[in-house]
């Protein structure tokens, strides 16, 4: 993946708690002859009084998934799937939060399957410890009118952890680890399959000092994705190296500039799968000129 993505926004804004927002996302894939190679809409209204937001339309899928693991959703969604099609609604207090949100990603036709995500994620700290939870059902069913019968899937997953962070009090950076459980639950309707059940283990720990930071996370339990063979990321939207029983992420990352406007970061991941090792790198430059840049 290498390109450029410009997002323009306008809106208006009443009584501080109620806006409206419409604007583009446009992608231009680098070596590609065309001026834009991706166009998407985006338009939403947000009403945001703390502790509560929400938001409905079609608007940044970032607001609702950025926090969830690769288990989920992989990088390249965020730039092919830019936005998310629906609502999203959630309580915030400090770092303690529950949302929920509902993704519509096909219309059915005769070239489009209906399909739908319905997820929620959470998390609560107790001092130093925290217990975060994120989760989705999706919904994929057949084309209209389609030549051969083809099964509705159910597909649900699920993510239980619990970690510490020693940030900024005892270390003078940034300290994470967390353990969690994974389970996955689904079904091909038509086929009478029944209920597959998966279950895992996910461990990550993060450390950052200054402009240098380390992240490894290792999954170990159920090869996921059983109908991938079928429909492949059409079906599953996460990381497909969790088909594999046992598999190791390490990122080893560089922060040259973060700032409330400018984040400039260079990653190096090395990738431990099936007893080979594969390695990629990432340079990432996002520039946002209202100052609300994240990571």
């Amino acid at each position: 993946m290498a390109g450029v993505m410009l997002i323009p926004e306008a809106g208006l804004t009443w009584d501080t708690v109620h806006k409206v927002n419409i604007g583009v996302n446009l992608m231009h894939e680098f070596g590609s002859s065309k001026a834009i190679d991706k166009f998407y809409t985006t338009a939403y209204y947000c009403y945001d009084s703390k502790p509560f937001r929400f938001i409905m339309g079609a608007f940044p899928r970032s607001v609702a998934v950025e926090k969830y693991p690769r288990l989920f959703f992989q990088d390249s969604i965020s730039y092919y799937r830019p936005n998310l099609n629906g609502f999203f609604a959630e309580y915030r207090q400090g770092m303690d939060y529950f949302n929920v949100w509902l993704d519509w990603t096909g219309r059915q036709s005769n070239t489009v399957h209906e399909a739908f995500f319905l997820g929620l994620s959470g998390r609560y700290d107790i001092g130093i410890f925290n217990i975060q939870h994120f989760q989705y059902y999706f919904h994929y069913a057949s084309k209209l009118n389609p030549v051969v019968d083809e099964a509705l899937h159910d597909n649900f997953l699920f993510l239980t952890s619990a970690g510490i962070s020693l940030s900024d009090r005892f270390f003078p950076g940034r300290l994470e680890a967390s353990a969690g459980w994974v389970a996955g639950l689904e079904r091909a309707r038509a086929d009478n399959t029944g209920w597959i059940r998966k279950n895992g283990l996910l461990l990550e720990a993060r450390a950052e000092y200054r402009i240098v930071g380390l992240c490894n996370t290792f999954y170990t339990g159920s090869d996921l994705m059983q109908f991938y063979n079928d429909h492949g990321n059409d079906l599953y939207w996460g990381d497909p190296v969790y088909r594999a029983k046992t598999s190791d992420r390490a990122d080893i990352y560089l922060d040259f500039i973060r700032s409330s406007k400018i984040n400039l970061e260079l990653t190096y991941s090395l990738h431990f799968l099936e007893g080979r090792i594969y390695n990629e790198q990432m340079l990432k430059l996002k520039v946002n000129l209202d100052g609300r840049v994240k990571r």
